[in-house]
């Protein structure tokens, strides 16, 4: 039997973002190379009236808002969210979060319930894994 990886804190301002592009950046925060085997999880930081573009991911994912507020697109249907809302989405469902604020960015985290998750953009149908978004050739700042 494989002996369990050590469980680790991590703080957020000493990790380093990565560009999403339009302004928006993410940390991850427990990734494979955290050890674990079973979950994917981080923070996006959208900018001003930005948005992540509508898509779809093979597995379920959470959201919760850290830091402003803004709409949950789920399916065709938008949700105001604030501070502490939470949403839930099941795998292959369209779904996209925007920022309600042209002046303040907006702060999510997200949990998926794969290590091996993947996005498929709506527009393009292109899917590639959610950690290609950690390439440091996209990093933007190292807080560190």
């Amino acid at each position: 039997m494989t002996q369990a990886p050590n469980p680790q804190i991590y703080h957020r301002d000493s990790l380093p973002s990565f560009n999403r592009g339009g302004g928006n950046a993410t940390t991850p925060l427990v990734t494979r190379a955290s050890g674990t085997r079973q979950m994917l999880s981080g923070t996006t930081t959208i900018a001003p009236g930005g948005a992540i573009p509508l898509h779809t991911h093979n597995c379920e994912e959470c959201i919760v808002v850290l830091d402003g507020w803004g709409y949950f697109d789920i399916d065709g249907e938008a949700t105001r969210i604030e501070r502490h809302d939470a949403g839930w989405v099941p795998e292959e469902v369209p779904h996209r979060v925007r920022n309600g604020s042209d002046t303040e960015p907006m702060t999510i985290l997200w949990v998926y319930a794969s290590v091996d998750a993947t996005r498929t953009l709506v527009e393009t149908g292109e899917t590639r894994p959610v950690s290609a978004e950690h390439d440091p050739s996209r990093r933007t700042v190292s807080n560190s």
